[in-house]
């Protein structure tokens, strides 16, 4: 993504600290920041994107904290949890991301009705 400007970054950056019950007992929490570029962040950002249970349990979560363990020749840390799984995931914009998230808190929520 060096060469492509990331547009919607710093409304994405702007929603750090957003908190919201999204019904059911569920609940979203978005952290956002800027940081410098390196392999392990080559977007600039460190985020984490996590949607948790009444119980405080979390259910999905997007971040790059820490590496995938299941791809440890990827130098990037982009990945979801799902459950207990860590899966690789292919960071390209903020806008994206954010869908991509989106998208998979919808399908969960609508699995427990």
């Amino acid at each position: 993504m060096d060469q492509k400007q990331d547009y919607f970054l710093e409304t994405f950056v702007d929603l750090d600290g957003f908190i919201a019950e999204i019904g059911e007992g569920y609940w979203v929490k978005i952290e956002a920041k800027r940081v410098e570029k390196d392999q392990t962040k080559p977007h600039g950002i460190k985020y984490s994107l996590t949607l948790h249970a009444l119980s405080g349990e979390r259910v999905l979560g997007y971040d790059n904290a820490h590496g995938t363990p299941s791809k440890p020749s990827i130098t990037a840390h982009d990945h979801m949890h799902k459950g207990s799984k860590i899966v690789h995931y292919v960071y390209t914009d903020a806008a994206k991301l954010l869908r991509d998230f989106w998208k998979d808190v919808d399908r969960i929520l609508e699995r427990k009705k």
